[in-house]
């Protein structure tokens, strides 16, 4: 079996206006979604294996959640801490924009805690829900510690938390060095906004620093990706930051879907291109399937029983 290390928070969402509900819905949120897309979407030969920190308060909950994961390895690097759980409130005031608040105060990982934790690992999959998973120097130990390919969603990277804990826009310093720890990075448009106006500049820094790909979700409109061929994610050789030939792009475009609640999707979409390229699916039809997903994932509440969704089947309520 080969094992896939998962790396986020797990946050306890409440979510208002979202969708066709009068009332708020509190439900597991953050790396719960992309644990879901992965169970649905990884092949029998991987194994999930959370690398998780959670609140004592939240504890029971989230080994709920993580039980329900068939794809789970027995050797999940759970941890609970006496810090209280991440916990946001989402405030949707169009379809797709939102306020958030975070309180809690789960800590992020330290080289020393996460190298002894990687070792038997075959890829990582990292997305940063709270934006304070791990710093820069942790991040480029695990780099030089981890021989396997890191696919990395920046997300929170790039956003800051005012006093009362809302989160605003900032911009990420050392952001090339940020760019070399990882093989694949997801950003969404607003996102690479932060970084640059010139999307093809971004690109150029991205894969200068030896990022192989860099995908941009769009929203409705589908999915942006910037590679120099050849690319393969299990293959470490492909992309040499010192042999980059001229920047591939193409926009990958969505099938139309219904207005829904899109609270998750951008982790649904990375998730799924994981796992995709983890079979070496070639990488237009690989992002295809991410959109088809998070797609999907629009007319589902909340990551519980997400991976029954995702699949197609009857999933309870």
């Amino acid at each position: 079996m080969k094992r896939i290390g998962v790396a986020g928070t797990m946050v306890w969402d409440t979510i208002h206006g979202r969708g066709d509900l009068a009332t708020p819905v509190e439900e597991w949120g953050g790396i719960a979604y992309a644990l879901g897309a992965l169970e649905a979407g990884l092949p029998e030969e991987w194994q999930i294996v959370p690398l998780i920190k959670v609140g004592r308060d939240f504890a029971g909950r989230a080994n709920t959640f993580l039980r329900s994961l068939t794809h789970r390895s027995g050797a999940t690097r759970f941890l609970e801490v006496p810090e209280p759980n991440n916990r946001v409130t989402l405030r949707y005031v169009t379809g797709s924009r939102r306020s958030e608040q975070m309180k809690g105060g789960v800590p992020g990982w330290s080289w020393s805690e996460l190298g002894p934790m990687v070792r038997d690992l075959d890829a990582l999959y990292i997305n940063f829900i709270s934006g304070y998973e791990m710093g820069l120097e942790t991040a480029q130990l695990l780099r030089r510690g981890f021989n396997g390919p890191i696919y990395c969603d920046l997300h929170s990277l790039l956003f800051g938390i005012t006093s009362d804990g809302y989160r605003e826009p900032r911009r990420l310093p050392e952001i090339a060095s940020w760019f070399a720890c990882f093989d694949a990075v997801q950003l969404n448009e607003d996102e690479m906004k932060l970084i640059g106006s010139d999307p093809m500049e971004v690109a150029a820094t991205a894969l200068n620093a030896g990022v192989r790909l860099l995908v941009v979700t769009l929203g409705e409109r589908g999915a942006a990706y910037f590679t120099a061929r050849p690319f393969n994610f299990l293959d470490r050789s492909t992309g040499d930051v010192h042999q980059i030939g001229p920047i591939e792009t193409a926009r990958v475009a969505t099938e139309p879907n219904p207005a829904g609640d899109p609270t998750g999707c951008g982790d649904v979409f990375g998730a799924v291109l994981t796992a995709e390229l983890l079979q070496s699916t070639d990488l237009e039809e690989a992002i295809r399937s991410a959109n088809r997903a998070a797609g999907r994932n629009l007319s589902h509440r909340g990551a519980t029983n997400l991976h029954q969704h995702l699949r197609g089947e009857i999933s309870p309520a």
